[in-house]
């Protein structure tokens, strides 16, 4: 007996064949690779710096752990959406908006984070940024529109 699994109607081919939105997914892609990079970096140079208590705090130890978790799921999210998942498509739009927020955050908190973290979060905040724009960009938006 074969069973369906139900799934809900994703954005055709054709629409994701696009020259432009390729291109778009595919610069959305890499910058949540370097994301996906910078942060699994920073938290094996918290792992090696794990003695120097005034570089690697408690704080610095949960920030790092969510934002490699974050980063997990935001290339989950990007890759299902460039195969046109529309739930994913959203997904990968609000949480590239509210990484951006957390980090500016972190980074306007006086003394709660070392310098070093904070510029890391700088970075990586840039790169979503830059990931912000692009799938909030028309190309993308008109491809994942209800028709």
């Amino acid at each position: 007996m074969s069973t369906r699994r139900w799934r809900p109607a994703g954005v055709s081919e054709e629409r994701l064949s696009r020259p432009r939105v390729r291109e778009a997914f595919r610069s959305a892609r890499l910058l949540v690779g370097c994301y996906v990079g910078l942060s699994a970096l920073t938290l094996l140079a918290i792992i090696l710096l794990r003695n120097h208590p005034d570089l690697v705090t408690d704080a610095v130890w949960v920030r790092a752990t969510i934002v490699v978790v974050t980063s997990l799921l935001m290339a989950s999210f990007a890759a299902r959406a460039a195969r046109g998942h529309r739930r994913s498509y959203l997904r990968l739009r609000w949480a590239s908006g509210i990484m951006v927020v957390a980090i500016a955050a972190i980074i306007a908190v006086p003394g709660a984070f070392p310098l070093w973290l904070k510029m890391e979060q700088g970075v990586c905040g840039l790169l979503l940024a830059g990931v912000f724009v692009i799938v909030h960009g028309k190309q993308l938006r008109a491809a994942f529109a209800e028709r």
